[in-house]
């Protein structure tokens, strides 16, 4: 059969499995193993165990569990919600100061948990009642934790660029830099907006809508000493990581380390039992990660085995358009995807067609890296799967998903505009991996 049907088939078998609601390992899995025994016959049974277990053989994975141990024992503590009173004492006197409070606190608790997710949980059970006593929305609420949420694919260190760097056999040293500057930008591009809207809100109003409170410099000062430590080690992990002091999986396995201690000594979690629940999860979220990884592997094996995946690449790569035009396709087709399947599956599923399409046209893949995450930050607040605004609506149930999704779509072109300003402007994210490296 044709490999550009078997291809057209194995989409059509794979959006049926996922739409079933089965898990995206083992739904992964049951395509991969069906339609390579379907076709090749049942004499590649004897590989399918060699080449789900090829898939998890990298060293680097290591870092995977460590680094989710890291922010597993952060968003168990009370850090998040003194990463939100910071930044609210800091800022409750600049227009939507607490709308950027809220997004400042979700940018650094991502950067600490690298979970989107998590950092929804931790920063919207505070931030958003508090931003609706003061008088903001239901939509800027709640959409400004699930945006500020997705900040955690990005910011270093992202389990999201581990999984890239695993997948192309890229640094992840330099994606990690490589995220640095385009996570502040974002974050800035969020920040503006917020302030824009409520200035806008309350010009509209002709009146102050929003009450501030009053902070001290001794208040100001007293939270910092609980939260500083946490960011050092960050700063730290990707010093040590970048500087070819260690590699991936033992400056994870420090960082996880030192986490652990300083929620022990400041955060007095130190009880068998806690340390437990931290464990635990922290072990349920690394093996659906695993074996998303091994099943993706053996996904990709049974498109390359069909020649699906060499196929597309040719008509892609045959396509008469300009690489511009090229990106956007490539975009278009990764936005679709991020409306049905988390990150970490595309990425798997999809960078090794897609990567030797961008080197051919000319793009630097540590670029590309980062513009693909923000790409998958856009499929974190769409729904049907947009796992943010289910977190939201689990955290604030009287605001309704059609509010949650409305008070996200600025931030959603926020994310677009970022997309063409690292478009036009690609040294964002490349400068800095490249200095640091002394090219």
């Amino acid at each position: 059969m044709d490999p550009a049907i078997i291809g057209l088939l194995v989409t059509a078998v794979t959006i049926g499995v996922f739409a079933l609601g089965i898990p995206v390992a083992f739904g992964l899995g049951f395509v991969a193993v069906t339609f390579l025994l379907a076709f090749e016959g049942f004499g590649m049974t004897k590989v399918i165990a060699d080449t789900f277990l090829e898939g998890l053989m990298e060293f680097t994975i290591v870092s995977i569990p460590m680094f989710i141990v890291m922010g597993m024992a952060v968003a168990s503590s009370p850090a998040g919600k003194d990463l939100y009173s910071a930044l609210d004492r800091w800022l409750n006197r600049v227009p939507g100061g607490l709308v950027v409070s809220n997004l400042g606190a979700c940018a650094l608790f991502a950067a600490l948990s690298g979970s989107s997710p998590a950092t929804c949980a931790a920063i919207g059970k505070m931030g958003i009642p508090e931003m609706r006593e003061r008088g903001y929305t239901k939509e800027i609420s709640a959409g400004t934790i699930a945006a500020g949420g997705t900040l955690g694919i990005l910011i270093p260190p992202s389990i999201t660029m581990i999984v890239f760097g695993i997948s192309t056999e890229t640094s992840i040293g330099q994606l990690f830099m490589a995220g640095v500057f385009p996570g502040i930008m974002l974050t800035g591009l969020f920040m503006a907006w917020a302030i824009f809207k409520t200035w806008r809100t309350n010009k509209d109003v002709n009146a102050t809508t929003v009450a501030f409170n009053h902070f001290s410099w001794k208040e100001r000062f007293e939270i910092l000493p609980r939260i500083l430590p946490f960011l050092a080690v960050v700063v730290g992990v990707l010093y040590v990581l970048y500087g070819g002091i260690a590699t991936p999986s033992e400056a994870s396995g420090i960082g996880a380390f030192l986490c652990i201690i300083l929620v022990a000594v400041i955060y007095k979690i130190y009880s068998p039992t806690k340390l437990w629940k931290i464990l635990r999860g922290s072990m349920k979220e690394s093996v659906m990660i695993m074996m998303i990884i091994a099943c993706s592997y053996l996904f990709s094996f049974t498109l390359s085995n069909l020649y699906v995946t060499q196929t597309i690449a040719q008509v892609m790569a045959d396509l008469s358009v300009n690489k511009w035009v090229l990106l956007f396709i490539i975009n278009i087709f990764l936005l679709i995807a991020g409306f049905f399947l988390p990150p970490v599956a595309i990425i798997l599923m999809t960078t090794p067609i897609l990567l030797p399409i961008i080197e051919s046209a000319g793009f630097d893949p540590i670029w590309f890296a980062v513009v693909l995450t923000i790409n998958m930050e856009i499929g974190l607040i769409t729904p049907p799967v947009g796992l943010n605004l289910y977190v939201i609506k689990g955290i604030s149930p009287d605001i309704s998903l059609p509010e949650i999704l409305r008070g996200s779509l600025p931030f959603m072109l926020c994310m677009v505009l970022a997309i063409v300003i690292l478009c036009i402007f690609p040294e964002i994210a490349t400068w800095l991996p490249r200095y640091l490296l002394g090219n």
